[in-house]
């Protein structure tokens, strides 16, 4: 098996979270994608999951004490043979007692005696998320050196919702393999080291009323795909986004909602870029006139006029700046040929086109298969791959044209 991940000593250290039941689909990932996986639990971790979980899921059985028979400095060895360290979930007394360097268990006591990569994914309740103590406690560790991958908005425990959300475990993975990268990649040349590159992702909700809008199936997946791979490349990175997921590792974000939104961002952006990448699925149609208060059944079918949105790609076409490279994602069910027919009429330097129609590709998944067609003629097949897979060829393909 090959990858960031392969072969890599990673602890995986479980705090006493209400999400510490997605740490085990972190380690179940970690593990498919080859990493040797040692997870460390805090008693506290241990009143929402059972260790016998990830002692059956992960490479070695669960270590919980510093007091263990088998080793009698425990934390030493696993700090000093670790690759990575990253913590799911962070709870806010794990973020406090790591900043402040106190060693009161197995996990601060590792994370403190390590010079691996630590990453550290912060889930709480929005007041705790947003409390001043716990944001210079994250702002102490990021200043050391600590990765954070940001939680997220959603559901919350106890019923409400807002920011606090664990990011998703796809979204942990892809930062533990960008980090172990670009710590493979450290002292070689990045292609990307220099340029400006922006990207958009997911999918523009257009409203009807106030609570309906008009969209479609795009998760933003492959968009933050791409912007993560070129944050590891180097380059400086920009993330237009209709999703609420946390960002990349290294990139700015900007969110959007609708076609229009995602209009002005992105020739704002694109305005001092050198690569410009849509990777968003822009709806093609918006409502004409959307009611400014909610439609009722009471009030009868209503008439829904439709109109066509900004051609967001057409638009940066016609703007960009000498030198500029500019991509363009196209989805189709089969009928290649209008993939084609828009690299030329959209006048882009690439056209990734992907069959969303066969299994596993495009929309919501976690792989995707795609043709990179290019405008003097050239064309890359890239068969079913994980969506970080797809971003490095189309990357690569885009460091071809810059030269």
């Amino acid at each position: 098996m090959s990858g960031p991940l392969a072969g890599r000593r990673i602890v995986l250290g479980v705090t006493g979270g209400i999400a510490a039941y997605k740490a085990v689909e972190v380690c179940r990932r970690l593990v498919d994608a080859g990493a040797h996986v040692i997870p460390v639990l805090t008693e506290d971790a241990t009143r929402f999951i059972g260790e016998v979980t990830f002692s059956a899921l992960a490479s070695e059985p669960v270590q919980k004490s510093l007091w263990s028979e088998a080793d009698p400095i425990p934390h030493t060895h696993l700090g000093q043979t670790a690759d990575l360290i990253v913590v799911v979930p962070a709870t806010a007394r794990f973020l406090g007692t790591y900043a402040a360097g106190i060693s009161d268990g197995l996990l601060t006591a590792t994370v403190l005696a390590t010079r691996a990569p630590v990453v550290v994914c912060p889930a709480m309740h929005t007041e705790m998320w947003e409390h001043a103590a716990v944001q210079e406690n994250l702002a102490t560790l990021t200043r050391r050196g600590v990765i954070v991958v940001a939680p997220g908005e959603g559901r919350l425990a106890g019923g409400d919702a807002g920011p606090g959300r664990l990011a998703e475990p796809a979204e942990i993975v892809s930062a533990v393999e960008a980090v172990l990268r670009e710590r493979t990649q450290a002292g070689a040349s990045r292609d990307l080291g220099g340029k400006t590159v922006v990207v958009s992702a997911g999918g523009t909700r257009e409203p009807i009323d106030p609570v309906r809008f008009i969209s479609n199936r795009s998760s933003g997946k492959q968009g933050h795909a791409l912007a993560q791979a070129a944050a590891d490349r180097g380059a400086t990175v920009i993330l237009v986004t209709t999703t609420k997921e946390a960002g990349p590792v290294g990139a700015s974000v900007i969110r959007v909602e609708t076609a229009a939104s995602m209009e002005t961002a992105m020739l704002e952006q694109a305005a001092s870029a050198d690569v410009v990448i849509m990777a968003a699925a822009v709806a093609d149609f918006r409502p004409k006139g959307p009611s400014e208060t909610k439609l009722s059944k009471a009030d009868g079918l209503p008439e829904i006029v439709l109109e066509p949105t900004p051609d967001i790609l057409l638009a940066l076409s016609g703007r960009r700046r000498p030198g500029q490279v500019l991509v363009g994602f196209a989805a189709e069910m089969g009928q290649m040929e209008r993939a084609e027919a828009k690299l030329v009429a959209k006048a882009v330097d690439l056209m990734v086109a992907n069959d969303v129609s066969a299994p596993g590709v495009g929309f919501d998944h976690d792989t995707n298969a795609v043709t990179i067609l290019g405008r003097e003629g050239t064309r890359r097949e890239v068969g079913l791959s994980s969506k970080r897979e797809v971003a490095e060829a189309v990357l690569d393909s885009v460091v071809g044209l810059l030269g």
